[in-house]
């Protein structure tokens, strides 16, 4: 199972940047692989916060 996960989460980002069309192809590739971070980062922010007012 895992070995499905890590083969279906293995993105060549350079790959696709070479082959990309034009350059808001390039963008949008770039946008996406950030994407997964800005969310983990959200949402350690928002357990923080949470926990934060909790305590208090």
């Amino acid at each position: 199972m895992n070995l499905l996960i890590t083969y279906l989460q293995d993105i060549n980002i350079e790959e696709k940047i070479k082959n990309a069309p034009d350059q808001n192809y390039e963008i949008g590739v770039f946008i996406g692989s950030m994407i997964p971070f800005v969310i983990l980062v959200a949402l350690a922010y928002l357990m923080y916060r949470y926990n934060k007012k909790r305590n208090q």
